[in-house]
């Protein structure tokens, strides 16, 4: 089944890694025009220049996205630069360290907090109100397996991707009407620059191990196949799915 995206108009928040980077590519790939960003300029150039495309296919907006005014500012450039917003994968993040919860420090708490829910937050209100005024649009939110069942030693991003399900939930019934369709992935580990710098150091090789033999495939998931579910989520064919956490986690939540 050939998924197309040709001339819709896909924003990506953190698209200079990860996910996010993998999904620019195969959007582009797909047809569509991109309108990408991320806090971190080195890594959105790179994939800017991995695309290689014009201004007429893809453009590049730096974008904090638990700052209210760079999420307006983002979705801003992106209408007046296309006309337009048809998808939103609000894929922005950050992990934490490993550590119980009696360690982990107000401040680190409140970090992944204003970017995983937060900014979530923020970037619907902004998308949906566009998606409002052109009468149609696709929202995918980027949460995790974290957000479905328990994540010891990961207790604040687990209780943010839960808020991300939560919210895509309560959006979804409240947009089902308005033909807005809105659904959040939840993957589970898989080889990105996030979780990789949470598998550095002495015990790395121990903790890969670890987590791999927790999926009950055996193994970590890729990018790729994370993205591919992310796509058919938001493609044409899937048109009557709305308000689902959908996990793509080599059934580590249904153990």
């Amino acid at each position: 089944m050939e998924i197309t995206f040709k001339d819709k108009v896909v924003q990506i928040t953190g698209a200079g890694s990860g996910f996010g980077r993998t999904a620019a590519l195969e959007f582009a790939g797909a047809g569509a025009k991109l309108v990408l960003s991320d806090v971190n300029s080195a890594g959105l150039d790179e994939t800017m220049s991995m695309l290689n495309l014009g201004d007429d296919r893809a453009i590049a907006v730096g974008c904090d996205v638990s700052n209210p005014d760079d999420v307006a500012q983002m979705v801003k450039s992106g209408i007046d630069h296309f006309s337009a917003l048809d998808i939103a994968i609000n894929n922005a993040g950050v992990a934490s360290e490993l550590t119980r919860i009696e360690h982990i420090s107000q401040k680190d708490f409140d970090l992944i907090m204003a970017v995983n829910v937060k900014g979530v937050f923020l970037c619907m209100q902004q998308e949906l109100n566009q998606m409002m005024a052109q009468g149609s649009g696709i929202i995918v939110n980027v949460a995790s397996v974290a957000g479905l069942i328990g994540a010891p030693f990961l207790a604040a991003y687990a209780a943010s991707k839960h808020a991300v399900v939560g919210l895509t939930k309560s959006a979804a019934l409240e947009y089902a009407r308005k033909n807005i369709r809105i659904n959040a992935i939840c993957p589970a580990s898989c080889h990105t620059p996030m979780v990789d710098a949470v598998l550095q150091g002495d015990k790395g090789a121990k903790r890969e191990q670890d987590i791999a033999g927790s999926i009950p495939m055996g193994r970590m998931g890729t990018p790729q196949e994370i993205v591919s579910g992310m796509m058919w989520l938001c493609s044409d064919q899937n048109s009557f799915t709305t308000g689902q956490a959908l996990a793509f986690d080599g059934g580590l939540s249904t153990a």
